[in-house]
């Protein structure tokens, strides 16, 4: 290949070495003008001298001949300027140059001229005419003049033969040049020739590599299409498989509560039938596997990043210490608790409850994996997630975070387990010791605020696992009141119902008024702002979200427009709606997810009604 591709080389270089050539003799050429200007101005230079020179003897001798003083005007111009004149032709004369004597004699003779004027015009002043036309038929001041003559043609002669002599050696130059452009393309002609039969040749190589290639890209193609139907088909299975996790812990979890529910009630039913009225265990069992079956609907949702959440400007050590009660209760008196509260640390916006589930959801899982024995320790601290680390890790924004670490002394996680440990119905204890969500409700809650959960495990060496929440940079809200614990009694309130399912609507009615509220219900907004516009006592408006025509958002801004100072409360069981964006309630809006207990109905019922 190197031999094949010299002649183009050398085709090259041949061209380089003209064009480079061609472009000195170019510079060359504007070098040789640029020096034929600066001898004509330097000569330019040298006649405005003389006829200064000239114009101080004109000027003298028509003084000295009519003795009148106009004649000074043109002498004492020129004398004045003569100074400005040599000045400029010094700055313009090379040192050490052939021109530097010539010069010499101008000033002398110009220096010699000046004081043969000077020196005729003062004994002119005194009186002595005669003596002064003696001096100047003399024969001094022509002499000096025909020297100052004498140099500047010098000067000429010497930048004429200069320039001259720049013209002849680039002609010489541009001869050679000629001679070598020719024998140049000559060469080059050759060479292209030969390159010519050269390229038919391996031509004729490469179309026979390209069938060949192309017989194999075929080859190739097919082969990547099979192994791309292949990962396609890996892939489909193990999303099926991943979805079937889910379905059947979903329907196994679900299935069973369903299951206490529907016997509880069946039994429930029997009693009743027989008139026995002992039945408050199976009201209580149905109760609690709803309760579970609701809770299992929340942990969903957290994974999937779909959960309303209500943050707030949250002091992380705040909020740790005063949940040391609540983890010694959960974890027991076999796991001793240990925290480390950095100082100074900064605030994060998140929903204060869900923070509470998820170190209470890591703090069990610890307990779990320490046998319900050994050492827990909750830490925090400011810290930072440069580029390098979220270069790493796709999902994370560098910034500044809040970290809580939870770490415990237990078994530890092999690393194909921690990348199971997040998803949803994994888990490693035993059959009903859990349900494989607490993880992966961690994990959803954090993404959903924002923030990045880590999991460092060895086996055999314990786990931590931290929680970074994006740093609070804003100014911190002022607490707000939830009203819980305050009293329902002498309830004296009319509470608007806006429901469209029968049975929710029909449920929702009887808790209400079961807490003592006048309840007025209607099936949509249309028929919700003529029941307002009728009853202008009704306090509270309770709608759900999700109805056909007028949703609850557009039918609460229509009524609050009609009747200022109506309080709302908004319901539903699908997070993705009016008031939820982005999983965050909107501001100062009351929300009650469904399903809710009654206590938890009256709870939200007076913080709404509650607020001023």
């Amino acid at each position: 290949m190197r031999l094949q591709s010299l002649p183009l080389v050398v085709g090259f270089a041949v061209l380089a070495l003209i064009v480079g050539t061609r472009a000195l003799l170019v510079e060359g050429q504007r070098a040789n003008r640029a020096a034929a200007r600066e001898t004509i101005e330097y000569q330019e230079q040298l006649s405005g001298l003389l006829s200064l020179a000239q114009d101080a003897e004109a000027g003298q001798r028509g003084y000295l001949l009519t003795g009148e003083t106009s004649y000074l005007e043109p002498y004492q111009k020129a004398v004045d300027a003569i100074p400005g004149q040599l000045a400029r032709i010094d700055a313009m004369t090379p040192p050490n140059d052939q021109l530097a004597p010539q010069i010499s004699h101008i000033k002398d003779a110009l220096s010699q001229k000046q004081a043969e004027l000077s020196e005729t015009i003062a004994l002119y002043d005194k009186g002595d005419a005669t003596k002064a036309l003696e001096l100047v038929r003399g024969g001094q001041g022509k002499a000096a003049m025909d020297e100052i003559r004498a140099s500047m043609d010098t000067i000429r002669r010497i930048g004429a033969a200069d320039i001259a002599a720049r013209d002849e050696h680039t002609d010489k130059v541009e001869a050679w040049l000629r001679i070598a452009s020719l024998a140049a393309l000559i060469a080059i002609f050759l060479l292209g020739a030969y390159t010519i039969r050269q390229s038919r040749r391996r031509f004729r190589e490469v179309a026979a590599a390209q069938e060949e290639l192309m017989r194999k890209n075929i080859e190739l193609g097919s082969e990547i299409d099979t192994r791309e139907k292949a990962e396609s088909q890996i892939r489909q299975m193990q999303k099926m498989e991943a979805v079937g996790q889910l379905t059947g812990g979903i329907a196994h979890d679900f299935n069973n509560m369903l299951a206490v529910i529907l016997s509880a009630m069946n039994l429930a039913q029997r009693k009743l039938k027989r008139g026995e009225n002992d039945i408050e265990k199976f009201i209580e069992a149905a109760t609690d596997a709803a309760s579970r079956a609701a809770n299992l609907t929340s942990r969903l949702l957290a994974f999937s990043r779909l959960q309303p959440l209500a943050p707030q400007v949250v002091d992380t050590n705040r909020l740790v210490t005063g949940m040391s009660d609540l983890l010694h209760r959960a974890l027991g008196e076999g796991v001793r608790i240990e925290t480390v509260l950095a100082g100074g640390l900064w605030k994060t916006h998140a929903d204060p409850s869900q923070i509470e589930n998820a170190i209470l959801n890591l703090a069990v899982n610890a307990r779990d994996a320490m046998d319900n024995e050994g050492k827990l320790t909750i830490e925090t601290a400011n810290s930072h997630l440069d580029e390098a680390y979220a270069a790493t890790h796709a999902e994370v924004t560098s910034g500044q975070y809040v970290m809580i670490a939870v770490t415990d002394t237990g078994t530890g996680m092999s690393p194909d387990i921690i990348a199971k440990a997040f998803e949803p119905f994994f888990t490693t204890k035993p059959v009903n010791k859990g349900t494989g969500l607490g993880l992966s409700q961690v994990f959803g809650f954090v993404k959903q605020s924002g923030g990045h959960v880590k999991i460092y495990s060895e086996p055999g060496q314990g786990t931590t696992i931290r929680i970074y929440l994006p740093r609070f940079f804003g100014p911190e809200e002022p607490a707000t009141s939830a009203g819980r614990g305050k009293s329902t009694a002498n309830v004296t309130e009319t509470i608007l119902v806006v429901e469209d399912d029968a049975r929710v609507r029909a449920a929702t009615t009887d808790a209400m008024r079961e807490l003592g509220y006048t309840v007025i219900h209607v099936e949509s907004g249309e028929e919700a702002l003529q029941k307002l516009a009728a009853t202008p006592d009704i306090a509270l408006l309770f709608t759900d979200i999700v109805m056909p025509v007028m949703n609850g958002r557009k039918l609460a801004e229509e009524a609050v427009a009609r009747q200022p100072g109506l309080k709302v409360v908004f319901t539903t069981g699908f997070t993705r709606n009016a008031v939820v964006h982005n999983g965050v309630l909107d501001h100062d809006v009351h929300f009650l997810a469904k399903p809710f207990t009654i206590e938890q109905l009256g709870a939200k019922l007076r913080e709404a009604l509650d607020v001023k």
